[in-house]
């Protein structure tokens, strides 16, 4: 990750997804609706892309969230 998720652990970043609203998954199915991926990402990012689930980069998720982490 990028900015102030760069310190935050496998944990925190899934918390963080919870309390956004969202579920954080070890694998993309069709239930998924939003995949973080990077530039050098491989198989996940191609089955998101299969699926056409929305991708974002690791500074847009930042964005995203960014209200989230205020007073943290």
């Amino acid at each position: 990750m990028v900015g102030p998720l760069a310190a935050l652990s496998r944990n925190e970043m899934n918390e963080l997804v919870e309390r956004a609203g969202g579920g954080a998954a070890s694998s993309v199915s069709a239930k998924t609706t939003l995949v973080v991926a990077g530039d050098k990402a491989g198989s996940k990012r191609a089955k998101a892309e299969g699926l056409g689930i929305r991708i974002v980069t690791p500074e847009e998720f930042t964005t995203l969230v960014a209200p989230l982490l205020e007073g943290r």
